[in-house]
Parts: structure tokens; sequence; C-alpha cells
């Protein structure tokens, strides 16, 4: 055969969809096998029938959930809060970075360039360690704040980018309807640019979902704590965090799913 018409049909291979499917189940049917290879030789014995119930228990004949899905529950909580908050402080940064006064101006960047110059795990500690037994902080209160901050300044540049991506053009017609400058925001600016900044926040709301495990050095328990209080009772290490890899990775599958929905309806 030509090489020619090999690579005419290898071309056309490459755009079906099974074929893309079919080269995917290879890669993870390696994947376990070389996982298996890998626990054979360590000698590991997988016990998956014992991990499941830690996910959900059946108890007096009613489903109740275990410990992994009720450490999910809490991680769940945690960042919708955050997120909440990470969105406001965002917005409240780009707005002072917009600003012309030059103290606002001044507070944003001292708040960046600390938050963002400082790793979250010791931001978190900070907040736990020193400042809550100041103010009286709760553990709970600490963890959101250390996200919400965190994530926060780096939401405020996708904000603030989002902002200056839209036309002089858009301002003057806003300003032509005698629209105040909150008006224009409202009703002109923020609009168009949230179409913008959403690709962005979402893969910063991702960052946030997996950052939340670092709550767990502070004794919340949430996933990652329950996980490990789970394997240090029954040594399930492999069996356990794969459940709760998968958990985290439900998560930010749904979330990115939620915002390309949010995304299409934006775009009609």
């Amino acid at each position: 055969m030509p090489s020619t018409e090999k690579n005419r049909i290898l071309e056309t291979m490459s755009r079906v969809p099974a074929w893309d499917l079919i080269k995917f189940a290879a890669l993870v049917s390696a994947a376990i096998w070389l996982l298996g290879r890998g626990t054979e030789a360590l000698g590991y014995n997988w016990q998956w029938y014992r991990a499941w119930r830690y996910l959900v228990q059946v108890r007096g004949g009613e489903w109740t959930a275990g410990p992994l899905m009720a450490g999910l529950w809490v991680t769940i909580k945690i960042t919708l809060v955050s997120l909440v908050l990470a969105f406001a402080f965002g917005l409240l940064t780009a707005a002072f970075r917009l600003s012309h006064s030059a103290v606002a101006r001044a507070l944003a960047r001292i708040y960046l360039e600390i938050v963002r110059n400082t790793p979250l795990l010791v931001q978190l500690f900070f907040l736990y360690f020193v400042l809550s037994p100041i103010l009286g902080i709760h553990r709970w209160t600490a963890a959101i704040l250390a996200l919400s901050l965190f994530e926060g300044a780096y939401a405020s540049e996708i904000v603030r980018a989002g902002i200056l991506s839209i036309g002089r053009g858009q301002w003057e017609a806003a300003d032509s309807l005698g629209f105040g400058k909150m008006a224009a925001y409202r009703y002109v600016i923020l609009p168009q640019a949230l179409r913008r900044m959403l690709p962005p926040l979402t893969s910063q709301a991702i960052s946030l979902i997996k950052d939340s495990a670092l709550v767990s050095t502070i004794a919340i328990y949430d996933l990652t704590m329950r996980g490990q209080a789970v394997i240090a009772e029954t040594y399930l290490t492999f069996e356990i965090w794969f459940i709760v890899a998968a958990l985290y990775l439900l998560v930010t599958v749904s979330l990115s799913i939620g915002v390309n929905f949010l995304e299409n309806r934006l775009r009609m």
C-alpha cells in the first residue's frame, strides 16, 4: 500500500472519536497494569471490599454516610464559603487597584505582595497559631479566611484583567446613558467582563478545592483528614487514597461542567 494511502487512513482514524476512546482505554489499562505490578512487588494485598464501608454504610437497613463522605461534606462547605469570600476579596482588591486613590492602590498592592509571595500553609498557620489565640478566631474561621485571602489575591488580577479588557467605548456608552461609575460597572462593564473571566476564575476555584486539603493540618476533619484517620485505623493505604482522589476529582469535574454550562448560557 502506498505511503500516502497509509497516511490518509491513519489521519481518518485519528479523527474518529471511537479511536480516541480506544487509545484512552489502552492508556488506562497500561497504567492499571503498571500499578498492579508495582503493588505486587511490594507485597500489597488489595482489599477493596473493606474500603467501601468507609464511603457509605448501612445501619439498621438505612444508608448512611461513611467517614469519607462526612469529610467530603466538610470540604464542600469550606470550599463554597471560601469561593464566595475569595470572589468578594478579588472584586474589592481589583476595584482598589483601578481606583484613583493612591492609598487604595497601595493597600491593594501590599495585600497582593504579601499573599502571593508567601506559602498558603504559612498563612494558614499564622492565622491559626498566631492570630486565633489573640482574636479568639475559631479554626473554621481561620481556615476559611486563609483560603479566601489566598485565592482572592489571584482572583483580583483575573477580575482586573477582565475589566481592563472592555473597550473604552463601553465606558463612553455608559456615560452617555447617564450612568454613574458604580452603575456602569454593574450594568455595562462587569456583565461583559464576566464572560471573559469565567475560564480563569474556574481554574482558580479548582485550585481552591485542592488547596482546601491543607486545612487538615489544623485538625479540621475534611476529606483528607478523614482519609488519614481511616488509613491509620485500617492500613488500606492505596484503596483509601484512590477513593479520596476520586472524590476530589468528582467535585472539580462537577464544577467545571457547571461553569461550562453557565458560560454557554451567557454566550446565547
